[in-house]
């Protein structure tokens, strides 16, 4: 079940959080505990009240988390009060405005990218991280997949087509592969991929 935008400050006021798990986003720390990145600058979007950018911030990140929830936003600097970390929060619409203090090295999102149902939105939210990464940036994306049984709740579902035709335009997609929500039970895509240093190429045709 997506939530329109208004509803995001309305769940955190009500405490329907089954995405706050606070905990640390598993796939998240497998990657960066895997050496596959350095500490360097940060962009989370989607952040909520901050454990996935603290628990990158704690281990040597300069990480800026932004939310649509003002409330959310609150809670997490809140949290942040008598803890020296390289970690700062704003409340942002990642698709109406760029995030400040960018470039980034990296941008994570756990459950963002998904929740759009128009593709041209997806398009510009990918985009628009593009845009904001630095040379040589990685985004890893966890959505929601089309794989798995039936549900009625849980994350949105998308295809590995519909997040091919929204990326590929704008970074190089490094690797779509499957992974979970593992609090969740539910199926996901592990996606990463990178700023381009040239434009991607038409699809070849036999004439």
């Amino acid at each position: 079940m997506v939530m329109p935008h208004p509803a995001w400050n309305e769940a955190y006021a009500a405490g329907q959080l089954p995405w706050d798990t606070g905990q640390p986003e598993p796939v998240l720390v497998e990657f960066v505990t895997s050496g596959a990145l350095t500490p360097g600058s940060v962009l989370e979007i989607g952040a909520g009240t901050g454990t996935n950018a603290f628990w990158m911030a704690e281990r040597g990140f300069d990480v800026l988390g932004i939310d649509l929830s003002p409330l959310a936003v609150e809670r997490a600097h809140a949290k942040m009060e008598g803890r020296a970390l390289r970690c700062r929060f704003a409340a942002l619409d990642f698709l109406a405005a760029p995030p400040p203090g960018g470039p980034f090295q990296f941008v994570f999102d756990r459950g963002c990218f998904h929740v759009f149902d128009e593709a041209e939105e997806r398009g510009r939210f990918a985009a628009q991280v593009g845009a904001v990464l630095a040379p040589g940036g990685l985004w890893l994306s966890l959505i929601g997949s089309t794989e798995g049984p039936p549900r009625e709740v849980g994350p949105p579902r998308r295809s590995a087509r519909e997040i091919t035709l929204a990326i590929e335009p704008a970074l190089e997609i490094i690797e779509l592969r499957s992974a979970e929500f593992r609090d969740h039970g539910a199926k996901a895509w592990f996606c990463l991929s990178r700023q381009r240093t040239t434009p991607a190429q038409p699809s070849t045709r036999r004439d």
